[in-house]
């Protein structure tokens, strides 16, 4: 009965060691994968800033109408004194185009 109990021992120590092997692995590995991390949550990848950027510019060009809509009403209330609109403008330098 002793001959069946060493080999079993013996395997069952060598699973635990590799179970250990993986544990310390992931312990050493950690570090990076969380700095792996954290530079991609500080980055804005190309198509993010992209949707950002469009999100700016949509954003501009309502208040722009909204401001050139307004001084249009203002200009039929009272033509005489309506001049060009000089208000906010989306586009200072014409059409940009990214």
């Amino acid at each position: 009965m002793r001959l069946f109990l060493l080999p079993a021992l013996a395997g069952s120590s060598l699973l635990l060691s590799g179970c250990i092997a993986k544990t310390a692995f992931d312990v050493v590995t950690l570090p990076v994968k969380a700095g792996g991390k954290a530079v991609d949550m500080a980055t804005t990848s190309q198509s993010e800033s992209d949707r950002n950027y469009g999100k700016k510019m949509r954003k501009a060009e309502e208040r722009e109408g909204r401001e050139r809509r307004a001084h249009e009403k203002e200009c039929q209330r009272d033509p005489e004194n309506c001049g060009p609109y000089d208000g906010f403008v989306a586009h200072p330098g014409g059409n940009r185009n990214r």
